[in-house]
């Protein structure tokens, strides 16, 4: 027993030699660890990150196929892309109605469509950054990535044509943008105007598909049999609008290209936000996060500045020109658009409509600067914080951290925006969206 027992002892040291792993986990070779295997998805040799380093699927089950789906089109980033259209039909003087329902739907293909391809041409850059990324890591297949991206596409492009003719060219110039961004512009200088671009015209998106909804509504309801259409309208009834109840005039109607201005604050918005993006993997870059914190406070300047800038002449609420002989229609009402300064003469008889006036819709004039105010300073508060913490201490955790907080800004931009065209509810129903992103947001990444 005791020669067995020395046997043993002498024969452990070889034993430890020869082992594969020791109790840490690691190869031991000669009594020191061993090189680390090299790691196929990341190409670093075992030397990225833990936080980079390749998370293996934990199974082919529904709900790690959901989560990898959720993850590819980055769900919380999505809340983003409703405020764009309300901006817009606010700014052409419309309330929201049937087009820009359409044109949410049209903004929400492209934005995933493009979230897809983003990754499906990163997938190499992935491997070595994002190795826990869907595609690299084998949870979706970069066909079905791929798939994806051209089915949203042409669903997107399919509501957009049965809003209009025009809102369908809006619709393909700026798939084209995000096509084009995603395989080769992201690359070069242009990636940043690129992508202001893409956001700028899902903005004219919302405003020409409303426009274009309400101008064929109107259209319609003025081909009707000519008994039915003259006939007096209830008191506090609303005009028809068509048969899809699209949306009614919410004041002066405009021309697509009024949200011109509002486009334009937007890009330039996401022009700031995806120069920050580009040093997200590799931080290190302090001019870049400064400059996009002054961008945001001038931008935010700018919104409060004009919000009461009025154009000559332009009305409160549309209305017909004339008046034919004998209709019970008030020319005299304030809110005419040309309509002289008279007094008002009173409620209105039964059985006549006023443009604007609805017995229990009171406006709320002094409510749209506060709301305006709350709107722009949500939007500084949720975009400066991070940029400045990015500018002093640019590490890719800060980086990231600064490209989410200007992603989700933009959807209290969005809110000033209609405010400022005069349409608070819109901003309101914008705003509703913040604590959905936010709560989303700890679960699923939007960069």
């Amino acid at each position: 027993m005791r020669r067995l027992l020395l046997s043993a002892l002498g024969a452990l040291p070889a034993a430890l030699r020869a082992a594969p792993a020791g109790l840490n986990g690691r190869a031991v070779r000669g009594g020191r660890p061993a090189a680390a295997p090299d790691d196929g998805l990341s190409g670093t040799g075992g030397t990225a990150p833990a936080p980079d380093r390749h998370r293996p699927s934990p199974g082919r089950g529904r709900g790690d196929t959901v989560r990898a789906w959720t993850e590819l089109f980055r769900v919380s980033a999505l809340f983003s892309v409703p405020g764009d259209a309300l901006a817009g039909a606010a700014a052409v003087g419309r309330s929201p109605g049937r087009g820009t329902a359409l044109a949410i739907g049209a903004s929400l293909c492209l934005y995933e469509a493009g979230m897809a391809l983003n990754d499906w041409a990163d997938r190499e850059e992935d491997a070595v950054d994002r190795p826990h990324r869907p595609i690299p890591s084998g949870r979706i297949s970069p066909s079905a990535a791929l798939g994806a991206a051209g089915a949203l596409t042409a669903a997107g492009l399919a509501l957009a044509a049965r809003a209009g003719r025009p809102a369908l060219a809006v619709a393909t110039g700026l798939a084209a943008t995000v096509w084009a961004y995603d395989l080769h512009l992201k690359h070069t200088k242009a990636g940043p105007a690129a992508m202001a671009a893409a956001r700028s015209l899902d903005l004219l998106l919302g405003a020409t598909a409303t426009a274009t909804a309400m101008s064929t509504a109107t259209s319609y309801a003025g081909t009707g049999p000519g008994p039915r259409a003259t006939r007096p309208m209830r008191l506090g009834a609303v005009p028809p609008t068509g048969p899809d109840n699209v949306a009614r005039a919410a004041g002066p109607a405009r021309s697509p290209l009024a949200a011109l201005p509002a486009a334009l604050v937007l890009g330039a918005h996401t022009y700031g936000v995806t120069a920050v993006s580009r040093h997200e993997a590799q931080g290190g870059s302090t001019a870049v996060p400064l400059a996009v914190l002054a961008t945001t406070t001038a931008l935010a300047a700018a919104v409060l500045a004009t919000h009461q800038r009025q154009r000559p002449g332009e009305p409160a609420r549309p209305g017909p020109a004339a008046t034919a002989p004998g209709s019970s229609y008030r020319p005299d009402h304030p809110h005419h658009p040309t309509a002289p300064a008279l007094p008002d003469l009173g409620a209105p008889q039964p059985g006549t409509y006023r443009p604007g006036h609805h017995p229990h819709r009171p406006t709320a004039p002094a409510l749209t600067p506060l709301l305006l105010t709350a709107f722009t300073g949500a939007y500084l508060r949720t975009a400066g914080p991070p940029l400045l913490h990015a500018a002093l201490n640019p590490s890719p955790p800060l980086t990231q951290r600064a490209v989410g907080g200007g992603i989700r800004a933009m959807i209290p931009l969005q809110a000033a925006l209609a405010a400022r065209a005069g349409a608070p509810g819109s901003g309101l129903a914008v705003m509703a969206l913040v604590p959905l992103a936010r709560s989303l947001a700890r679960k699923v990444s939007p960069t």
